[in-house]
This record gives structure tokens, sequence and C-alpha cells, in this order.
């Protein structure tokens, strides 16, 4: 059934790659509505920040837990799975531990600490910053070394009379 519905999906190797997009995306929205919040000094961004971090964490707990999920079973050398799957999982589950405890600290003093602030919107970059670079781990696994699946061998060759570039 999921092959007629998403029939990319059926190439994958675990549901990992369908579900991390989301997480990141909110999260990254988050930090840039706290800063924006916080220049602007309007409160209604500062609620958007913080439904975005909620909605960033609660994705994030589906990321890792695919991830953990697939790990084991993702056809990798062992090499990359040592350089780069590896530090991929211990950024990640940093970063979501990171995202957790911002998601508290900004639910509880709703929507953005007053007490604190500089340290919650520099903390916001450091998560960012984290994310970037285990989202690069993980983009390098599947775009370098096929992790995401078996659809095409890689690398993938350019082909010049792709449909894609018309007549």
């Amino acid at each position: 059934m999921l092959e007629r519905l998403l029939p990319g999906a059926s190439h994958l190797q675990n549901p990992h790659p369908l579900v991390v997009h989301f997480p990141i995306a909110f999260l990254y929205g988050a930090t840039l509505f706290y800063f924006i919040a916080w220049a602007l000094r309007r409160d209604a961004l500062a609620w958007t920040a913080m439904w975005m971090l909620v909605l960033g964490v609660v994705g994030a707990a589906g990321a890792v837990a695919t991830g953990l999920y697939g790990a084991e079973g993702v056809m990798i050398a062992p090499s990359v799975r040592e350089k780069l799957l590896e530090p991929h999982k211990e950024l990640m589950l940093a970063t979501s531990a990171v995202a957790l405890v911002l998601c508290a600290w900004a639910v509880i003093a709703r929507p953005m600490p007053v007490r604190g602030r500089y340290l919650f919107l520099l903390a916001t970059v450091v998560m960012a910053a984290m994310l970037a670079k285990g989202a690069d781990y993980g983009g390098r696994m599947v775009f370098d070394y096929n992790a995401g699946g078996g659809a095409c061998s890689q690398p993938i060759p350019f082909v010049n009379n792709s449909p894609a570039f018309g007549p």
C-alpha cells in the first residue's frame, strides 16, 4: 500500500528520511522567529517561535525513534558507519536534548524567557549549529554513500537529455 501512495518510499531502507525534515524546519524556524520576536519586541512572534519549538521537539522524537530503529539496518561500509553515522547519531541526540531543554524553558516562561533571555537566544543558535552539523553528516551518508536507499547507484551521473531540461 505504501508503494502505491508513496512510490519513492519503497526504495528507502527505513522511514527515517521521511520524518527528519519536519523537525529540522521547525527548529530552524523557531530560532529565526525568536530572534525576530526579540528584535521587533513582538510577543505574537515569540508565541509562534514557541509553538515551532514544541513541534520541532515532537518531530525530533519521531526522527530519533526512526533513526535509532533504522541505524543498524543501513547498508553502509563500516568506515562510513564509524565516520558519519556515529557522529550523526551523537550530534542529533545532543541536539534533541538541547531542543527539549529549550522547549521546557520556553513553555514554563511562555513564550520566551525574560530572565536569561540572552542565554536562551544563544542556546537556540547553538542548537541550530549542532543541527546543521548533524544534518550534514546525515546528508553525506545519503548523497555520498547512498544510505537512504537503493533507488540508484552513487554517484548519480548528470544526464543532458533529462526531461527536466526540455527537448
